[in-house]
């Protein structure tokens, strides 16, 4: 009887039932683990219980809690809404926020064994990741991102009172069509620091009031150059020419932008900017926070925090989190970002405590080393998807998941040819083509501003070498060039270079007139 009561008092919760005092005991344990057993390191914690309409809403806007207007993201709700009215798609269990307090959103609608696997995943699983990994330190600014949000929402807001909505929508909609070329993808000399932002605005606007000189607008102007008097080279470094970073480049040169929508693309290149880093984490990061709840919710069992009943709740959920279909499913659509990855750590993790010849054969650095931990704190810190994948896929987990490598030619008849299989060559072949498949430098079109006249024509030619004989989509690429041309304000020509270095198409767009 002494036994069952001191059981019961170790419980966290009892039932599916939750209140805000057992959210917190529960954080605090999960916390108790996270950085006591795991060692884990973390952004302080801020919890938020929210309604499934609130979720909805925080998916229209990609998760952000302070975003400015966009018709779009109605357009989001609406399409999630109707989906999720009908039965046909689940929420998510979480949202969480890349920021300092770590902000992570929890359903209402959870039992309490939900809210302790998401607080798990999310509290301490992402939020090691968001503050350790070396691309979200190198790309977004954690303590300064919500504080950017609520200025450019009031930014635009501003701007939609001076200038109209139509004006500041038509301007937004072709941002957004280049946010993915809108990144950086290089690290460079300046740290990114959004709470500097605001303050640098405010300096270009006492700057330009304190030149203004309006007599300026009657001095005479002389001739312009010839375009044959500047070189192409000169020209080009001038104007810091080829330019990956499209809207850079347009916030930076475009000759009709008005201040206020040069500002607008420099909003929208920061949030582009901050998610550059999710699209190149995507299994590791859910890897991550699978494998630490896992370790927590297991902890917590094994300390008797937790029943059996509340256990086997979560490992129906944790069994589902991690479901990868078949590839003649017909609910596949490519690899599970949390199977894979946590597949992934599970396999670092055996390698490290029980390794075989094999992998003191394939991974002599980290096979039999003991701390398991160690490891992988060290390799969710240094590597992205791509790297990941190429480093750490062992021949022992491409044969659990029966990986083979496919080329399926279609001017080939004969049937589908199996290019590599399970043999040390195959491995290596394996390793290199899936880790390939989350390069997004071998996945997203290469397009390049090469050169503009600016004395000249000032058309506007880029170019997009194209990998592995993959083209531009045609009525894709008409819809965003025409975008790039309203913005540019001159005609645009984009060029695509095949394997010879020859110009295989050619796609063109003219400014649009503006009617008021």
């Amino acid at each position: 009887m002494t036994t069952m009561l001191r059981s019961k008092e170790l419980l966290l919760f009892e039932g599916a039932d939750w209140d805000f005092s057992t959210l917190q005991r529960i954080h605090d344990a999960c916390e108790a683990i996270a950085l006591g057993e795991l060692g884990l390191d973390v952004y302080p914690n801020q919890i938020e219980v929210i309604t499934s309409e609130q979720m909805l809403d925080a998916y229209s806007s990609t998760g952000m809690p302070l975003f400015y207007r966009h018709w779009s993201f109605g357009k989001h709700f609406a399409h999630h809404e109707a989906f999720y009215r009908r039965g046909m798609r689940d929420l998510a269990y979480e949202i969480v926020i890349n920021s300092s307090p770590c902000i992570s959103y929890l359903m209402e609608e959870n039992t309490a064994t939900m809210q302790t696997l998401v607080i798990a995943h999310a509290a301490f699983g992402h939020n090691h990741f968001f503050k350790n990994n070396y691309l979200f330190k190198l790309w977004t600014d954690a303590e300064g991102i919500l504080d950017y949000l609520d200025f450019a929402k009031g930014y635009i807001s501003r701007c939609e009172e001076r200038y109209g909505e139509v004006a500041v929508e038509r301007t937004l909609d072709a941002a957004h069509a280049l946010m993915s070329h809108g990144v950086h993808r290089y690290a460079g000399k300046n740290t990114l620091d959004l709470r500097q932002e605001e303050k640098r605005l405010q300096e270009r606007r006492a700057h330009e009031e304190q030149m203004f000189n309006d007599l300026w607008r009657t001095v005479p102007v002389g001739k312009a150059k010839k375009a044959g008097d500047i070189g192409l080279e000169k020209r080009r470094a001038a104007l810091g020419l080829p330019q990956d970073n499209i809207l850079y480049f347009l916030e930076k040169t475009a000759p009709r932008l008005q201040p206020w929508q040069r500002e607008i693309l420099r909003i929208v290149r920061h949030v582009a900017q901050y998610f550059h880093p999710q699209r190149q984490t995507k299994v590791m990061n859910e890897g991550t926070a699978t494998f630490v709840h896992y370790q927590i919710m297991n902890r917590l069992h094994e300390r008797g925090q937790i029943s059996d009943g509340n256990f086997l709740e979560f490992l129906k959920s944790h069994a589902n989190v991690v479901f990868q279909p078949n590839y003649d499913d017909r609910r596949f659509s490519g690899f599970n970002p949390y199977a894979l990855g946590f597949a992934m750590m599970q396999d670092i993790e055996r390698i490290v405590k029980t390794p075989t010849e094999e992998d003191r054969a394939w991974f002599p650095d980290i096979a039999g080393r003991g701390d398991a931990m160690g490891v992988l704190r060290d390799v969710w810190a240094n590597y992205r998807d791509e790297s990941f994948i190429s480093q750490f896929l062992s021949p022992n987990l491409i044969r659990q998941l029966r990986l083979f490598h496919l080329y399926d030619d279609p001017e080939q008849t004969e049937g589908v040819l199996v290019s590599a299989i399970h043999n040390e060559r195959g491995y290596l072949r394996i390793r290199r083509q899936l880790s390939r498949e989350y390069d997004i430098g071998w996945t997203d079109p290469a397009i390049d501003i090469v050169d503009v006249d600016l004395a000249g024509d000032r058309r506007l030619l880029l170019q997009h070498i194209v990998v592995n004989g993959c083209y531009l989509q045609e009525d894709d690429t008409k819809l965003v060039l025409q975008h790039l041309a309203d913005l540019w304000g001159y005609d645009v020509l984009l060029q695509e270079i095949d394997s010879s270095s020859t110009v295989a198409r050619e796609h063109t767009a003219s400014p649009r007139k503006i009617v008021q």
